[in-house]
């Protein structure tokens, strides 16, 4: 935890705060909305993960890129995509992100280089190159950064996605959001070895550890890793162990793990934590309140906004789908 003898660090904690607060609160206010059966489908949320999505994306610049997972509105937000437009996209309504035709897990807003969420674990890693390398060739100077969850280092694209980054000596800043569980399976049964980041380290990419529930820690690794893929040399990976308070998804209820396990992890919550923090730094308590006013606020006309657009054209179905022509 950051040094709270350091007033110098107050503005960037008072920023990190309302990024995490906005989170934790668009994604409350999509639980509920969810509750009055306004929100179709499935929602991943990602409540006590929001200093990972926060610290990352403030080290970032306006053009770089970022994919995501199928748990992404943090990542979105984060990143600078409008509440309103995620909100709308999670009620299927025109005025959403991908016009109402993705939902919760397909998030995307390309206008803050955000290429989207993905309901396919690890599939944002390909995307994520794939930024990379184009960077590269047209030598732009933004990176890209991919979130993935722990259930995907498991998966080909990661160790396919991590080699390829190597040899190409790509911009790509790896995260991972180890937040213990793949769906409701301990990532400690289902992955050999010491984990993510020493499979990163054996391919040869620079590699970070850092406390995923602590803002500051996680804000100034990434600042590091970021510089270094910046500078042309080459992939970077942060791990970052965190800890999903809800279910795997809106309806699972997790009786796979210890409620006495829940609320230990509970006195982490990243929000609290800063905040604790920023009372050391001598925080205006009516600045912090503020924060969190403003954030639910901005939430409730998010979901005003959903739910006044207007419903998709069903003659726009296949607007947005791609004609190979028949096949030979």
């Amino acid at each position: 935890m950051t040094n709270i003898a350091d007033s110098s660090r107050l503005p960037l904690g008072l920023a990190l705060l309302r990024t995490m607060v906005r989170i934790r609160a668009f994604e409350e206010h999509a639980r509920a909305a969810h509750g009055r059966a306004e929100v179709p489908g499935v929602l991943h949320l990602s409540i006590g993960q929001e200093a990972v999505a926060a610290g990352v994306c403030a080290a970032l610049q306006c053009d770089d890129t970022i994919t995501s997972t199928h748990r992404g509105h943090g990542h979105a937000i984060a990143k600078g995509a409008g509440t309103k437009a995620m909100m709308a996209e999670l009620f299927g309504r025109t005025g959403g992100t991908c016009h109402g035709k993705g939902g919760s897990m397909h998030i995307a807003d390309f206008s803050v280089g955000m290429l989207g969420a993905n309901g396919v674990v690890g599939g944002g890693i390909g995307i994520a190159i794939g930024a990379a390398q184009a960077a590269q060739l047209l030598g732009a100077e933004r990176i890209s950064a991919c979130f993935f969850g722990d259930g995907a280092v498991n998966r080909g694209p990661f160790l396919e996605g991590l080699n390829w980054a190597r040899i190409y000596n790509l911009p790509v800043l790896f995260v991972c959001e180890d937040n213990g569980f793949a769906a409701f399976t301990r990532m400690s049964e289902t992955t050999g070895g010491p984990g993510a980041a020493a499979r990163a380290e054996a391919i040869g990419v620079a590699t970070m550890r850092v406390d995923g529930n602590d803002v500051f820690a996680v804000h100034d690794a990434a600042a590091e890793l970021v510089a270094l893929c910046r500078r042309g040399e080459g992939p970077a990976f942060l791990y970052a162990p965190t800890y999903r308070l809800d279910g795997h998804t809106i309806a699972d209820s997790t009786p796979y793990r210890p409620a006495e396990e829940v609320a230990a992890q509970r006195q982490r919550d990243p929000i609290v934590r800063l905040t604790k923090t920023l009372i050391g730094l001598k925080a205006e308590p009516a600045a912090l309140a503020q924060i969190d006013e403003q954030a639910q606020a901005e939430m409730s006309e998010a979901v005003a906004f959903a739910a006044a657009s207007p419903w998709p054209d069903p003659s726009e179905a296949l607007a947005d789908v791609q004609d190979l022509g028949a096949p030979e």
